[in-house]
């Protein structure tokens, strides 16, 4: 019988996933291509032979997705296979319909195929979109489990944007991992503080692989899932974050409802930021698409080490891209401390963006009249250095940092700084160390 011909639809991580675990031995299919979105720079690429297995000696073309309906048509793709996240269920059903109209069957693969099962235990944290506040929920989980004695090992979700075969398995105990590993802003903003915390953490692009040497070291893994991917293991607690500041989005974004269905713990973030109806109506949409779990409410207040560098000043507010990119998010911590602790002003970067930055706020910000916050992005040395000559340009009294790590120590910025800081504080009962009880011991 002739082979499935695949393509599958990624940006870097839960494409690669699906591959080696469902793919990449299977010689009733052939993969020809994946395609990619979201991430700069990775198209025009391959996934390599040597993790692709020996069915695919050449290895595997990345290409553009702008390229879907002259792919199917001119390499005769039978499935296309959406294997990406935090998307619009009206933009899941765009891409389902091109690739329909196009000729080729359109599917997304399930947690049954997926989920790799573990020797250890195994507690799942997820989103139902990014910037939701799975960061701190995540420290939050490991100090618990830490204060009890287990020894957490997290592994996060992949973010393989340089050479993917060094990248098959990475392994990061100390700071010093971080550059070597050459690690970009983005892999830095969620390695640094479980490093910081004493928790090692693994990444890469074979999560098998990545899983086998984790359980070596490890009483518990943490899963530290990116965007609103589902977790790539088969977890026994799953713990899900939902957002107030974007009511709706949890039952209307992929896979982030999904990530919302399968929660034992249900996190309902920020609600000393956002209006009570919002937060009424995510508590009301999350008990009705999933009944039996477990609702916590958090808030996670800021902090800043000299609010005299913001109050009565005019602020550049520097904030995690990526909720502010894929998240949609207007603002983020960086912006709630400018408000907090009395700044003047807020600086619009746009006219000063150079580079990659500037294409940012193209594609992102284009129908906004008002930006009044600088998205880090840096998924290369390039991005890096965009970013440090955008900040150099604005006319500002000081410069907010609210990336999860200190940006300060890596691109050179040359006016007065402060960082925000922000953790997970849970409210009333029943809180963390309560859903945690059955891996810490405690009665």
């Amino acid at each position: 019988m002739a082979k499935t011909r695949v393509l599958i639809l990624g940006a870097a991580g839960r494409d690669f996933h699906n591959f080696n675990t469902v793919y990449r031995d299977n010689a009733d299919y052939e993969v020809v291509a994946f395609t990619a979105t979201q991430i700069p720079d990775i198209d025009d690429r391959k996934y390599p032979a040597q993790l692709a297995g020996s069915l695919y000696p050449d290895g595997i073309p990345i290409v553009p997705e702008d390229e879907l309906e002259s792919l199917i048509a001119e390499k005769s793709i039978d499935l296309c296979v959406l294997a990406y996240s935090d998307l619009s269920d009206n933009t899941v059903m765009e891409l389902a319909s091109r690739c329909n109209a196009a000729g080729a069957d359109f599917t997304m693969l399930g947690v049954k195929r997926t989920m790799l099962a573990s020797s250890k235990p195994v507690i799942a944290v997820t989103a139902v979109r990014t910037g939701c506040g799975k960061s701190q929920t995540t420290r939050k989980v490991a100090d618990v489990l830490k204060a009890a004695g287990r020894k957490v090992v997290a592994i996060r979700h992949p973010m393989p944007y340089g050479d993917l075969v060094a990248q098959k398995v990475q392994r990061f105990a100390t700071i010093d991992d971080l550059k070597k590993h050459k690690c970009t802003i983005e892999e830095m903003e969620e390695y640094e503080p479980h490093i910081a915390s004493g928790v090692i953490v693994y990444a890469g692009v074979d999560y098998e692989a990545i899983l086998r040497e984790a359980e070596k070291e490890a009483d518990v893994i943490l899963w530290d899932g990116g965007n609103n991917d589902t977790s790539f293991y088969r977890p026994d607690l799953t713990i899900t974050v939902v957002d107030p500041h974007r009511p709706g989005d949890e039952i209307s974004y992929y896979p982030g409802q999904t990530n919302l269905r399968l929660a034992d713990v249900i996190v309902i973030n920020k609600i000393d930021s956002a209006y009570p109806e919002d937060v009424n109506e995510v508590r009301e949409n999350s008990r009705e698409a999933n009944p039996r779990a477990t609702i916590i409410e958090a808030a996670s207040p800021v902090s800043v080490a000299n609010p005299n560098l913001i109050l009565g000043r005019r602020v550049l507010v520097v904030e995690d891209g990526p909720t502010l990119t894929h998240g949609d998010m207007e603002y983020g911590a960086g912006f709630v401390a400018a408000e907090r602790f009395g700044a003047e002003s807020l600086v619009d970067p746009r006219p000063v963006a150079v580079g990659s930055i500037a294409e940012t706020f193209e594609k992102y910000y284009a129908d906004r009249e008002t930006v009044n916050v600088l998205p880090a992005m840096g998924y290369g040395d390039a991005q890096m250095k965009d970013l440090e000559e955008t900040i150099r340009r604005c006319d500002c009294d000081s410069v907010i940092i609210a990336t999860p790590i200190d940006l300060a120590r890596v691109i050179r910025i040359d006016k007065p700084s402060v960082r925000v800081t922000y953790d997970l504080q849970e409210i009333g009962k029943p809180d963390i160390a309560d859903v945690l009880k059955a891996f810490t011991g405690v009665k």
